[in-house]
């Protein structure tokens, strides 16, 4: 999915909008509160809340695994060819990938995954996999799925503690925030928040993708109802 030509989208019979900011290329060890305070601050409403993408944030946890530090195991040879293509990116479809999913869940946690998963598509259910091997499996970003130097040749594991890191950025500035994935066919989802923010909603509000999948450096996006 391209990124949303239009600002403003209707929730529940109210119009929202959508201001994407545009900011420098993360590294590791940026303090996500500071990038807030630099970019989001003088932009600020009351009653804003600010969307944080999730591979920038896991960039500044130092999640960005370079393609040629990854060692790839027996395991992660083999149930690489066993994932099946999505119309959204590659996924755990690289061996690459396949093993930082490894790493994050564990071996048996992930080969469990891939038995029940197998199983259930024989009853033509889908989705077991990413159920049983849990989020962090479900947010591995493949090698080239960023366009953003020096991050192409890296695979982006899931961000830390994104519910930590959100209330972070609430207790310092008074903003809510929340950390979402969203990815290229129009699905949205909201992996952590400060409290009180609404999963929902969230949802709703940035299903047509306006911060865009491309290199647009807008990694952080105001949510404001409009007048």
């Amino acid at each position: 999915m391209k990124k949303s030509s239009n600002p403003i989208i209707n929730v529940d019979n109210q119009n929202y909008l959508r201001i994407p900011i545009k900011t420098r290329i993360f590294k590791p060890g940026d303090d996500i509160v500071d990038i807030v305070r630099e970019y989001v601050l003088p932009l600020y409403q009351k009653n804003d809340t600010i969307v944080i993408s999730e591979s920038p944030l896991a960039i500044t946890q130092n999640r960005a695994i370079p393609v040629s530090e990854i060692k790839i195991g027996l395991l992660a040879n083999i149930l690489w060819r066993f994932v099946g293509k999505v119309n959204y990116g590659i996924g755990l479809r690289a061996p690459t990938s396949m093993q930082c999913a490894i790493d994050e869940c564990g071996s048996l946690r992930i080969l469990f995954a891939a038995v029940i998963g197998a199983l259930s598509k024989l009853i033509g259910r889908k989705g077991d996999f990413y159920r049983i091997a849990g989020m962090q499996a479900a947010l591995v970003d493949a090698a080239s799925t960023s366009p953003v130097p020096p991050y192409t040749e890296c695979v982006i594991k899931g961000p830390l503690h994104p519910e930590k890191e959100c209330q972070k950025i609430k207790d310092a500035l008074g903003i809510d925030a929340c950390v979402m994935d969203i990815n290229d066919i129009g699905g949205s989802w909201m992996i952590g928040s400060s409290k009180g923010v609404d999963k929902t909603f969230m949802e709703k509000v940035m299903k047509d993708n306006p911060q865009g999948q491309g290199d647009e450096l807008t990694p952080i996006c105001i949510v404001r109802k409009a007048e």
